[in-house]
């Protein structure tokens, strides 16, 4: 399996290659040109657990590591809570109702959101990547952050050696639950900054590092290399399929769908990474009908499917889900990438569109293909506070606020269309990650701190604070640098130790 540029299929490298460099040389994602080729045999998915499906779509992507390499990664990163292990549920991914739909439960890890499930394997594939290509390089980790990917991203590679980790996020655009799960990291190669500016600053800044020649030919004479952690790098991205697989088993395990039914899944969704991989599932053989793009106020992605018009031309709101508050999406290039018949000089004129003119239009060809299989909508925030509602008053559920907005989606799409296939609701986060936002929309503001919030939320309800958060206040704050975008480059040099 041979992994190439979105922008220029000249640019190939194997898939260790692929976890190791993050990004293309040319600021396009490493794609396998081929992944419809990958069929794997549903009937014979739906027998394994967690560990085995996850054994089997990595080995068929991830071709250069060894049986016994994907083997090891799996075992270490999938653990449960009862061994010792990385989740607090014997379950990684358990499956329950949600009114009329399911919902995949991914916030069971240590920083209680679904980025736990590939970052509890990243680092794994990162340093077995480095064995088998001889790289004895220093991996420098960076990632900007919309929420929940810098603390599950730290929290996995903390203390790993021959690897410094720098995330950055938006100092005003995270929960202060994600704020103080980061800035209290412990660890001897952690960095973390807050930046004046909202997530796509973070992202364009720490991108335009990881492209400059420059940069990286200084790094390479210390011994030093970038990697990314966020789901631009393939090893973050190609995990993530794998609970969808599990999910249909589980819709399988209680007679919701026989074997070869269609099942859909809707996605609350930013940088486009969790619903790709679901369409990377479809293409390996999962029977999905619709994958259903959920936005909140920051509908860009909404517009973008409905019309095929990508317009970031406006203003980012700051919302009660603030992991979704992104206006450049920057796992689209892959769906753009395979809807165009993977023309990577189309693909490359796009980008060059966003980043000169702020939009682009994709042909009608490609609008259809995607339009095929993907839906979109969204939820404002009073849509989102009634959809917490709903799910709580109705349906005894307590769920996150980017939940909510799958929910409010999800009824959307059933009530126009009429479809009645099952759903699948992908739950990204625990609820207590945003508890200020989660009370107040069910019982109403009180005067409270953020943190306390967390223990009203769970008196009312009776549910457990996680034991990731438990005490979260109490921890000892170790980063608490601001900084501002065009200063990215020296905090750079200080993660990297030069």
């Amino acid at each position: 399996m041979i992994y190439e540029s979105t922008r220029n299929k000249e640019l190939r490298v194997s898939a260790s290659e692929a976890v190791l460099e993050g990004i293309a040389p040319d600021s396009g994602l490493y794609v396998p040109r081929n992944i419809s080729g990958i069929n794997l045999d549903i009937s014979q998915m739906v027998k394994m657990d967690y560990r085995g499906m996850a054994r089997e779509v990595l080995g068929r992507l991830f071709t250069d590591y060894s049986e016994e390499d994907i083997a090891y990664c799996v075992a270490s990163a999938y653990g449960n809570g009862v061994d010792g292990g990385k989740f607090y549920t014997n379950e990684i991914a358990p499956v329950s109702r949600l009114g009329d739909s399911y919902m995949l439960e991914l916030y069971h890890g240590r920083t209680c959101a679904f980025k736990d499930v590939a970052l509890s394997i990243l680092p794994l594939l990162v340093t077995t990547a480095k064995k088998m290509n001889n790289d004895e390089t220093e991996t420098i980790i960076l990632t900007a952050t919309s929420g929940d990917t810098g603390k599950a991203a730290l929290e996995g590679f903390k203390d790993v050696p021959g690897t410094r980790i720098g995330v950055f996020f938006p100092s005003e655009g995270v929960s202060a639950v994600q704020k103080a799960q980061m800035v209290t990291q412990t660890g001897n190669n952690t960095y973390v900054y807050a930046i004046n500016g909202n997530f796509d600053d973070a992202q364009t800044a720490v991108k335009t590092v990881f492209t400059n020649n420059d940069v990286k030919e200084s790094l390479k004479k210390e011994g030093k290399a970038f990697s990314s952690a966020n789901s631009i790098n393939i090893g973050r991205l190609v995990p993530q399929i794998v609970y969808y697989f599990y999910a249909y088993k589980c819709l399988c395990d209680n007679n919701t769908v026989s074997v070869g039914d269609r099942v859909n899944f809707v996605v609350p969704t930013g940088n486009f990474g969790n619903i790709l991989a679901g369409w990377c599932a479809r293409e390996m053989g999962l029977p999905v009908g619709k994958l259903i793009c959920a936005s909140n106020s920051n509908d860009v992605l909404t517009e973008f499917i409905n019309t095929g018009r990508y317009n970031k031309k406006r203003s980012l709101i700051l919302t009660q889900s603030p992991s979704m508050d992104i206006l450049i999406s920057s796992n689209l290039e892959r769906l753009l990438y395979y809807a165009s018949g993977c023309d990577n000089a189309y693909v490359q004129s796009l980008m060059k569109d966003l980043a000169r003119k702020g939009e682009y239009t994709v042909t009608d060809d490609v609008k259809d293909e995607i339009s095929r299989v993907f839906y979109a909508g969204s939820a404002d925030e009073t849509e989102t506070c009634d959809a917490l509602r709903k799910a709580f008053y109705d349906h005894g559920r307590l769920i996150d606020t980017h939940t909510a907005v799958a929910y409010k989606v999800y009824r959307d799409y059933r009530e126009k269309t009429g479809d009645v296939t099952p759903c699948v609701v992908l739950s990204t986060a625990s609820p207590f990650k945003f508890a200020k936002s989660v009370y107040t929309a069910l019982f109403g503001e009180t005067e409270a701190d953020d943190f306390e919030y967390l223990e009203l939320l769970s008196e009312k309800t009776g549910e457990k604070i996680p034991e990731p958060l438990n005490g979260l206040k109490e921890r000892p704050v170790l980063h608490n640098t601001l900084c501002e975008k065009d200063e990215i480059m020296s905090f750079v040099n200080t993660v990297a130790g030069v």
